[in-house]
């Protein structure tokens, strides 16, 4: 069935200093509303890439409710942590694991240039207050890290990856495992494992 949904939207007259409240526009759409809404919505377009993967590739339902034993495993998990950025992308906050990952490539390389490049890309891309990706790090922290960048090595941002972990584990890993994303996926996991 069809239901309405009518907005009221005020309009200025001209280019005032102060907009004009008097003249309003309506606008009605005519949005379909399901009558009952399905236990497990559908899985957004990257999670059902993950479960059209390949079976050496696919998470099986072990490993996904391995996930849910501690925030360190799903993060250990390189299938863990795609789901769980997906899932922050939902909650806009999808810049903590990109953050996290760069922080992780940056620990692995031992090339110095390549190190000072690499370090002043994570800067400029997540502590830079201009950053429309900045991380939220603490001022204590950030005062290291402005001391740390102007001679980076792979560990400049150790603290503030461990604050950002820290986040994602206390406010977005319990979201997670209560999000529709995750139950989605324990059911179509449940589903597949049980017509093997």
């Amino acid at each position: 069935s069809l239901q309405s949904l009518t907005l009221s939207l005020p309009i200025p007259h001209s280019l005032p200093p102060y907009p004009s409240l008097s003249l309003c526009v309506s606008l009605t759409l005519s949005l379909p509303i399901p009558h009952s809404l399905p236990p497990y919505p559908a899985l957004s377009p990257s999670l059902s890439l993950i479960l059209s993967l390949p079976i050496p590739t696919k998470p099986t339902l072990d490993e996904i409710s391995v996930w849910a034993q501690s925030f360190d495993k799903l993060m250990k998990n390189p299938a863990g942590r795609n789901v769980f950025r997906e899932f922050l992308r939902t909650e806009y906050s999808e810049e903590n694991m990109l953050f996290w990952l760069a922080c992780e490539d940056l620990k692995q390389e031992m090339n110095k240039n390549t190190v000072e490049e690499k370090a002043r890309m994570i800067y400029e891309d997540y502590i830079s207050i201009l950053s429309p990706k900045e991380v939220s790090l603490d001022s204590r922290v950030r005062e290291v890290i402005n001391r740390k960048i102007q001679e980076p090595t792979p560990h400049t941002f150790e603290d503030a990856q461990l604050q950002i972990y820290t986040l994602m584990h206390r406010d977005s890993y319990p979201r997670f495992l209560n999000s529709s994303i995750y139950r989605s996926l324990v059911h179509h996991g449940s589903h597949t494992s049980s017509e093997s």
